[in-house]
């Protein structure tokens, strides 16, 4: 069962959706969701490397504490009616609905999400925006910095009414894949449908049928759907999850480095790059 499931949000316009597939991925009053946002400090927003008087910094001060007041305001005015509309109980008891809170935090995002993302089930977050350059910080400090899986929400993708109905499960064996299935059980054990997707080409560890076995024992029916391995593996995951009506890719992330994959381009940047669903990341 998923338990609680943290969402990091801040004024770059994609909070609301995040927030709806993180409400479409709860499962009623079992599951929590903490909303929370970083608030900027007032002497992060001074400009750097210029000498101001003493009463110059105070009124730039006093200024940056009241465009941070009127952003935190509006943003959580924003959440807390849009959780309202997703019928989330916001500060109140379950009464059969999902729960949710605001949490509002001074410094930088990285810190925040590091602090409060290490004791929930998943992380949701938005895709990384290339173009703008937003994002990209938020996914790793939380893909490498909490150890918790993490779910990629697709930029203006709306979500399904419920996620995690039918997921795909991609295997191939690596220590990533590993911990993808065993951090992602809460999720898996909610789902209808699992199909583990497989090339086959697990000589030296387990394979796909041992890993049908292993959710087996923890009554979890899966299938194994077999596809042939081409130059652009993370291309196939996202057509074939998307050809058997999954809404939900899960797999583990970066068995190359971060930095060489941005570089040089790997499965795992293409997914980031390019899913148009979901895709639950785990390092």
């Amino acid at each position: 069962m998923i338990r609680k499931i943290l969402v990091p949000v801040r004024g770059d316009g994609k909070g609301d959706n995040v927030l709806a597939h993180a409400a479409a991925l709860a499962q009623g009053d079992a599951s929590h969701i903490v909303i929370v946002h970083c608030r900027a400090r007032p002497q992060d927003m001074l400009p750097y490397g210029i000498a101001l008087s003493e009463r110059l910094r105070k009124q730039l001060m006093e200024s940056a504490a009241g465009l941070a007041d009127a952003e935190e305001q509006g943003m959580r005015k924003e959440l807390e009616a849009l959780a309202k509309s997703l019928k989330l109980n916001v500060g109140g008891a379950p009464n059969g609905m999902t729960t949710a809170e605001w949490v509002e935090e001074e410094g930088r995002q990285i810190d925040v999400i590091k602090r409060n993302g290490r004791l929930v089930d998943v992380i949701v977050v938005a895709q990384p925006d290339v173009d703008r350059n937003i994002g990209t910080n938020t996914l790793k400090t939380a893909l490498f910095q909490t150890g918790r899986p993490v779910m990629m929400v697709p930029n203006g993708v709306a979500p399904p009414p419920r996620l995690g109905v039918h997921v795909t499960l991609a295997w191939n064996g690596s220590l990533e894949a590993s911990r993808a299935v065993s951090m992602s059980l809460p999720i898996l054990e909610q789902s209808e449908t699992v199909t583990i997707l497989s090339t086959g080409a697990e000589p030296n560890a387990a394979s796909a049928r041992e890993l049908s076995a292993y959710l087996d024992a923890h009554r979890i029916n899966s299938t194994i759907h077999r596809f042939e391995k081409r130059r652009n593996v993370g291309a196939d995951l996202l057509a074939l999850t998307r050809e058997l009506g999954a809404d939900t890719l899960i797999m583990g992330a970066y068995g190359d480095s971060h930095e060489r994959e941005t570089i040089f381009g790997g499965n795992t940047q293409h997914i980031v790059d390019k899913a148009k669903l979901p895709v639950i990341l785990v390092h």
